[in-house]
């Protein structure tokens, strides 16, 4: 597909990869009087949301810096630019890396069937490292095509760096759960929860001015 395109159908996409999980505290209650077979379930949907997630954003922001590219050269603008795109290209290729990680939702559920505890701990880490690399490589990205963009005459929003949660404290986390025979997990997996919800949520407002400002640029093409 053509970049624009592609920007379109990874944003049209959100609903099916970037799902807010709803009830959390419900959620964490059912997974306790279930004795864990419903933090099953929780646990499929938070591997399967970050696997969908990161691989949505990457292509999304890949179409989006791919487009700009196309009409800096339409309007002569690729010598100014070029020292920007490497730039958008570094975050890119990391954002590229982090779709291939072993994130695969069945798989990571048949491990946690075998060893129910260790391979949810484990994949709670993966899933806060992802959300933490992530989080600081796509606002990086936005920043540069925000200012690129503003050179093409689309004026994008700049990432609040404050957004940026940084990563949890593992080690106290599992000396926690150990102490307390399991119950802090319930915890840590009503936090697993709530931050990809924040996480999410403050991606929204930078996707939403994104589809406007390539649209519009589209718009502005010559037949």
């Amino acid at each position: 597909m053509a970049p624009a395109d592609r920007v379109r159908a990874a944003y049209e996409a959100r609903g099916q990869s970037a799902s807010i999980v709803i009830g959390p505290g419900l959620n964490v209650f059912l997974a306790f009087i279930t004795c864990g077979i419903f933090g099953l379930y929780l646990f499929y949907q938070l591997m399967r949301r970050d696997r969908d997630h990161l691989l949505r954003r990457y292509q999304l922001l890949e179409g989006a810096n791919a487009f700009a590219w196309e009409r800096a050269n339409t309007d002569g603008l690729t010598a100014e630019l070029t020292p920007a795109f490497e730039r958008t290209a570094v975050h890119l290729e990391t954002m590229r890396r982090q779709t291939t990680e072993f994130r695969d939702p069945a798989i990571w559920l048949l491990i946690s069937l075998l060893v129910s505890g260790i391979a949810e701990i484990i994949g709670f880490i993966f899933i806060d490292q992802d959300l933490d690399t992530h989080d600081r490589t796509e606002g990086a990205l936005e920043s540069e095509l925000a200012e690129i963009c503003a050179r093409l005459g689309q004026a994008l929003p700049t990432p609040d760096p404050s957004r940026v949660k940084g990563r949890q404290n593992y080690t106290a986390r599992i000396v926690v759960t150990i102490v307390t025979c399991g119950i802090y997990h319930f915890w840590w997996l009503y936090d697993m929860q709530v931050e990809g919800n924040r996480h999410l949520e403050a991606n929204w407002p930078w996707e939403d001015a994104l589809a406007v400002a390539v649209q519009a640029m589209v718009g502005a093409q010559p037949s």
